[in-house]
């Protein structure tokens, strides 16, 4: 990633208001990658007091977001899943998503959601298709 797409990638995710809301926070973008964390708290739980599958969701898909974006390239989500594999309760979950594939018009991810203590809480899958419009253009405009 060029020096100056990285700044404006960041910004482009901190202001995602939805992740913000729900207490995600982007770590770290790289090219081709991206981890985001999320605090576990009250309001993520469902009704068996576990985090509710919706939070998991929203952390993997930020990191999601960020990696296949990262290339300063608006990419979208064409097609998305997510298999939940244990039970998250309390601590901090990570998200850490990894390019599989990168070709100009499609890209395949994915991410690892874990534990504090390194378990695997979830993998989520997903595959993006990247349009012709710049994130540094887009995000210009928008001011």
């Amino acid at each position: 990633m060029h020096a100056d797409v990285e700044p404006i990638v960041r910004q482009f995710f901190e202001d995602d208001n939805f992740a913000r809301h729900c207490g995600v926070e982007l770590v770290s973008v790289e090219p081709g990658r991206a981890v985001a964390r999320m605090t576990i708290k009250p309001e993520h739980f469902n009704g068996y007091k576990i985090v509710q599958g919706g939070a998991i969701f929203t952390l993997a898909d930020l990191a999601f977001a960020a990696a296949s974006n990262s290339h300063g390239t608006v990419a979208v989500a064409i097609n998305v899943s997510i298999t939940f594999i244990k039970a998250a309760k309390s601590g901090v979950l990570q998200a850490e998503a990894r390019e599989v594939a990168h070709n100009p018009k499609l890209g395949t991810y994915v991410v690892e959601v874990r534990d504090g203590q390194g378990d695997l809480v979830a993998q989520f899958q997903g595959l993006v298709y990247r349009k012709s419009e710049r994130i540094a253009d887009w995000y210009n405009q928008q001011r």
